[in-house]
């Protein structure tokens, strides 16, 4: 497994950015799906982006896409979650997660498929 650490949360007015990065610990980074979840309070994590182990291929769910933009330097161990046009609803916890077995687009959406976690970093969007 490897250790992920996020940074970059915080509060922003709607419409505003904000960058959020992933740390991975190991020299094997390039070997791993990487994904970006949230989890709002009193509701299930979700799906937000993910990209692929080269870098070359990203997917988003509906509700962020043409706003976030996911990416992936491989050379700093280092995932990010670039967060334009902010709402309110996107106010959550965001969690990084890391996946050596992923290898088919279905599955990148779901939780159970990543065997690393980090430990999240709060976004807080205000009206």
């Amino acid at each position: 497994q490897v250790q992920l650490v996020e940074s970059g949360g915080g509060l922003v007015q709607a419409g505003g950015s904000l960058r959020l990065s992933c740390v991975a610990s190991g020299r094997t980074f390039s070997s791993y799906v990487m994904g970006w979840f949230r989890q709002a309070p009193g509701k299930e994590r979700e799906f937000v982006a993910a990209i692929s182990r080269s870098g070359g291929s990203a997917y988003y769910a509906d509700s962020v896409k043409g706003r976030f933009t996911i990416s992936r330097e491989n050379a700093e161990n280092t995932v990010y979650l670039q967060m334009n046009s902010l709402k309110p609803e996107d106010t959550a916890v965001y969690y990084c997660a890391a996946s050596i077995t992923i290898t088919t687009v279905a599955v990148l959406t779901t939780a159970s498929r990543y065997d690393s976690w980090g430990q999240g970093t709060q976004v807080t969007v205000s009206s």
